[in-house]
């Protein structure tokens, strides 16, 4: 991350809503991710092991941050997509597919996009962003994903 970046997240931090500070922890993500992906192509494994350790930090962290607070529904859901996420990060790089880095980093994305609809509407149930995203289906579960083959 150059100067420039790093002066852009610090001021995009600063001040901002606790959904802005999540906002900004699923870009980190979805930038490792990306990096990483990139990485595998270019057959460089030190930079995309490099990267997926830094997002399985931002995963922890959120993690983390879900078991510390008050509980509850989409606390469980929330802490069993991101057990999915980590465990989806590492298949990835047993297979070495960049594919599948791009496809969690989506995933990644369209939650983010939910998180901030909701920093713009304000206060909702949390629920909603998991399920109009598709991440979780309605019985509450992360949805499964295969890799088709070539």
């Amino acid at each position: 991350m150059n100067r420039t970046d790093m002066a852009y997240r610090k001021s995009a931090v600063e001040g901002a809503s606790g959904f802005g500070l999540l906002i900004a922890l699923y870009d980190t993500l979805a930038g490792d991710l990306r990096r990483a992906a990139a990485a595998q192509r270019a057959n460089d494994i030190e930079a995309r092991c490099r990267e997926a350790r830094h997002a399985f930090t931002v995963i922890g962290y959120l993690d983390n941050c879900v078991s510390c607070g008050p509980g509850g529904e989409l606390a469980q859901k929330l802490s069993a997509f991101y057990s999915t996420l980590r465990q989806k990060i590492i298949e990835a790089q047993v297979k070495q597919s960049a594919e599948a880095l791009e496809q969690q980093m989506k995933t990644i994305l369209t939650i983010r996009e939910q998180w901030q609809r909701m920093d713009f509407r304000g206060p909702a149930a949390g629920n909603a962003v998991l399920q109009a995203s598709g991440v979780m289906h309605a019985g509450g579960h992360p949805p499964v994903q295969t890799q088709q083959s070539a």
